[in-house]
């Protein structure tokens, strides 16, 4: 009897040695569940905001009134912080619609120079004359001129002033009446003249009337004379001529 139970208790306990085999590790799922651990990490982005560009230049640029005579008048460019808008602010100044598309394209031709981008700020164009209509575009090299200085906040020689027009391209184009606007140069204190390429010495048209009496009638014929006059030497400034308008910065920032 007792030899049976011992071969009875070694079989279940052979059983449940084999049970214990295969169950074991479901039995350790259910009694030690493996827990796994995620950690977060929180990445903070810095976002650095470049401040917006902005300055002021002004200069004296020459121009012809509504009569021919020769002024000057103070031009002032701002750069704000805007819109990428082109604004002129011109008091009682009456201005032409070609001297407007030349404030345009001195803002596209300053942009080039620069390299700056524009389509957050604002350029305010002010002119202040004692002129009341200002014609023609040749203000247009010193609108680009002091557009380029504000644009990069940089001061301008006071003793010098320009006349030529702006073109796309950045070079200065002929104009007309150099010698009345080197006069009204010199005269608020300028001592260099820049104009375009090949007109510092202008040629003038003198008149000489021949008259001839033909029995009692006079008759007369006027011809005209071509002389070429010197500006510097007619005005009494220094004048020097410029292509583009990079030539021109060089004499123009300090």
């Amino acid at each position: 009897m007792r030899k049976k139970l011992e071969i009875i208790l070694g079989v279940a306990l052979l059983v449940l040695l084999v049970y214990a085999a295969f169950n074991e590790p479901y039995i350790e799922m259910k009694l030690f569940p493996t827990t796994t651990t995620t950690t977060a990490t929180q990445t903070t982005q810095t976002t650095t905001t470049v401040p917006i560009k902005y300055g002021s230049a002004s200069l004296n640029a020459p121009a012809i009134d509504n009569v021919g005579n020769g002024v000057a008048l103070m031009l002032t460019v701002d750069i704000v912080p805007g819109k990428g808008r082109v604004l002129a602010d011109i008091n009682n100044l009456i201005f032409w619609t070609d001297t407007q598309t030349s404030i345009q394209t001195a803002q596209r031709v300053a942009q080039n120079i620069t390299k700056e981008d524009l389509s957050k700020v604002d350029i305010i164009y002010d002119v202040n004359s004692n002129a009341s209509i200002i014609e023609g575009p040749s203000a247009g090299a010193a609108m680009t001129i002091a557009t380029v200085a504000a644009l990069e906040n940089k001061t301008l020689d006071p003793h010098v002033m320009i006349t030529g027009t702006i073109n796309p391209d950045g070079t200065i184009g002929p104009v007309g009446a150099i010698a009345e606007k080197a006069t009204a140069a010199k005269e608020v204190g300028a001592t260099l003249f820049l104009v375009p390429a090949g007109q510092s010495v202008q040629k003038v048209y003198n008149p000489v009337q021949k008259c001839e009496n033909v029995g009692p009638v006079q008759y007369c014929t006027t011809n005209y004379i071509t002389q070429n006059v010197n500006v510097s030497k007619t005005a009494g400034i220094e004048v020097k001529e410029v292509g583009t308008i990079d030539e021109a910065l060089k004499y123009f920032l300090k």
